[in-house]
């Protein structure tokens, strides 16, 4: 799929996977999978089998392209891409005019930058996703190798007085789905130099009385580690759409 968007002042390529059943009668629950920086929308699809995981779990997987270092948010800065307003006022109409989507049912998760996305897309918009996911994410993003290059480039200089660091990063908004009876996933490698963020992250959650699943598992910030713990987030996501 292909989408001219003006929020991006560019094109943006989405690859999107429909379950091998898929029958124009029945409404399929969405996964969107966002990928991290420096990488596109193949990527996921080199880490993951998606279209047997679209198959098994029979939902619809849509994988767009962050433009490798968007951070999937709306820049402060003029010049650079607009990506939430590209995602929600663009995207997620166009997958759900094109495609039979059960609007209840909607997630998205990610790897690295795009967990960081998923998150933050999340709870800017909990009315919108039943559930999000994280792998590996950059849930604070004063602990992002990026801090002072591409993510400058989207907030501002890097500094202790720059709050934008503290107001996108997603630890700090987790405020806004307090007693809203949601529930996540997220997981992060114990060698991964994001490791203490998503140990934070889970901190706050457990302040705020939010409930979620957190995997803390061998393995660093690799492709490698990415491919075994996807499956547990469609898991996650499979158990949420199929409840009764």
């Amino acid at each position: 799929l292909l989408l001219k968007s003006a929020a991006l002042k560019t094109t943006d390529s989405v690859l999107v996977y429909k379950p091998v059943c898929y029958d124009v009668k029945v409404n399929y629950p969405v996964v969107y999978l966002l990928h991290g920086h420096s990488a596109n929308y193949k990527t996921w699809s080199r880490l993951a089998a998606l279209q047997s995981m679209a198959d098994n779990y029979k939902f619809i997987v849509v994988c767009p392209d962050g433009l490798k270092r968007s951070w999937y948010m709306n820049s402060t800065n003029p010049d650079s891409a607009q990506y939430e307003d590209f995602f929600m006022k663009e995207l997620m109409p166009k997958i759900n005019n094109t495609y039979k989507t059960d609007q209840t049912k909607v997630f998205v998760t990610g790897a690295s930058m795009g967990g960081f996305g998923a998150m933050y897309l999340f709870l800017n918009h909990p009315d919108v996703f039943l559930s999000a996911g994280s792998t590996s994410g950059v849930l604070n993003l004063r602990h992002s190798g990026f801090k002072k290059t591409t993510i400058a480039y989207l907030l501002g200089a890097y500094s202790e007085e720059n709050k934008a660091f503290d107001v996108y990063s997603p630890v700090n908004r987790l405020e806004s789905i307090k007693g809203l009876k949601k529930t996540l996933i997220f997981d992060c490698g114990t060698e991964d130099y994001l490791y203490k963020a998503n140990n934070q992250f889970r901190q706050k959650l457990d302040e705020l009385k939010i409930r979620a699943t957190y995997i803390a598992q061998p393995g660093g910030h690799t492709g490698t580690y990415w491919t075994k713990s996807i499956k547990a987030h469609f898991d996650f996501f499979y158990e949420l759409a199929n409840k009764a």
